[in-house]
């Protein structure tokens, strides 16, 4: 069965990074510019809106308190609050929504670290509702690889009203770092409600599809697929260089869209404003 696909939007971290480069900014996490260079984090969520996308993510992923604290003087609210406020000041008026973007912590959960589950549940729940509080319209988590802490990140999110999409990052077997496969996720996630579930990050599109596709055998909800832009290569200096190009990238894609399944669009790693706008000419097209 066709969907209406609705595009989201591409990589975050690593344009703001080559952004606060161009500026002469002093390399920092990224969160941290949501305090030192608003304006910039702005501008990269309206030209993701100029481009298409129509849910864009806010400068929140990482900013949880353990990170923050560590690095940082800030609190995690404080990230949360401005980073969800420079994107929505930047979309008034594009009718794009905001989504409070929400990764893995920086640290394992029991049994492969000491971190406990009600620990987890506790940090996600905190900037959850400094997201909620500050306006997002929903919530996004993904590039989840540890899929007891993911349930930890969605149970905290289900008990809000906002929708919820849930992302894994898989490996070419079709299973996370921790080994997850796509049929547990499928089934241990169901209880928590998610609008959407799928895949981001780790891939390219053309590595990914497999997985995609066996998602598409595992759950009729519509399906979350963002991809990196091939997979990386890094120079002397570590920078990681992504080698595909827009065009390549829109053509690699295709034959997942054939699926009929996939009901959100996007990039990560590599992507940027002009990837989504290639996109968005493909699901026209």
């Amino acid at each position: 069965m066709k969907r209406n696909i609705i595009l989201l939007d591409g990589a975050q971290g690593t344009l703001l990074m080559e952004r606060a480069a161009e500026r002469g900014l002093e390399k920092a996490p990224v969160w941290s510019y949501s305090m030192t260079a608003p304006d910039m984090v702005g501008d990269v969520a309206r030209d993701y809106a100029l481009a298409g996308s129509e849910i864009i993510c806010a400068n929140t992923f990482g900013a949880n308190r353990l990170t923050v604290e560590k690095e940082s003087s800030y609190t995690s609210e404080k990230i949360i609050s401005a980073s969800v406020r420079a994107a929505k000041d930047a979309l008034a008026g594009s009718g794009a929504k905001t989504a409070l973007d929400i990764g893995p912590l920086s640290v394992m959960m029991e049994p492969y670290g000491n971190l406990s589950e009600e620990e987890a549940r506790e940090i996600f729940a905190q900037m959850i509702r400094a997201g909620e509080k500050a306006g997002a319209d929903c919530i996004f988590l993904e590039t989840f690889f540890d899929l007891n802490m993911l349930c930890a990140a969605a149970q905290a999110a289900a008990e809000t009203g906002l929708p919820v999409y849930c992302s894994m990052s898989f490996e070419k077997n079709g299973r996370t770092l921790l080994g997850n496969s796509v049929g547990e996720f499928v089934e241990s996630i169901a209880e928590y409600r998610p609008v959407s579930v799928g895949m981001n990050c780790s891939l390219g599109p053309e590595l990914a599809l497999p997985v995609i596709r066996e998602f598409s055998q595992k759950t009729d909800l519509p399906l979350f697929f963002k991809p990196n832009a091939g997979m990386p290569r890094f120079t002397p200096d570590g920078k990681a260089v992504y080698d595909l190009t827009p065009s390549d990238f829109a053509a690699e894609i295709a034959p997942a869209l054939e699926l009929g399944t996939i009901g959100f669009l996007g990039g990560c790693c590599g992507t940027d404003p002009e990837f989504i706008r290639t996109l968005k000419t493909l699901i026209e097209r």
